[in-house]
């Protein structure tokens, strides 16, 4: 299973856990051109900060393509559906597994 890790801002990351934003862009830069370019993945995992307890999501993977973005050249980073949530409160690391955004699929939630 290959797994794309990216550090995003909590209001991104707000935005995918909700199922509002389905596309991630990154500037077509050299950087970027390493990491992404004729490569796929099955996932994503978005990571909300640096520390290795910030909140993490798991996003399935739905492609890649090259378009614009407020005028510049961009990798356009196609998201499916969040298929697990990880995130740290009071002291207890909590995980969500098979999330729906939208629907009534059911969640199972436990305590690690």
């Amino acid at each position: 299973m290959k797994i794309l890790h990216l550090t995003i801002k909590k209001k991104w990351f707000d935005l995918i856990k909700s199922g509002k934003k389905k596309i991630e862009y990154r500037e077509k830069k050299p950087y970027w051109n390493k990491r992404l370019e004729g490569k796929s993945f099955d996932f994503i995992i978005f990571r909300n900060g640096y520390n290795k307890d910030s909140p993490w999501l798991k996003v399935e993977w739905k492609g890649l393509e090259i378009g614009e973005f407020e005028g510049k050249k961009c990798f356009a980073i196609k998201l499916g559906k969040v298929e697990e949530l990880k995130w740290k409160k009071e002291n207890a690391i909590y995980a969500r597994k098979g999330m729906q955004t939208q629907g009534t699929q059911k969640t199972t939630i436990i305590r690690i």
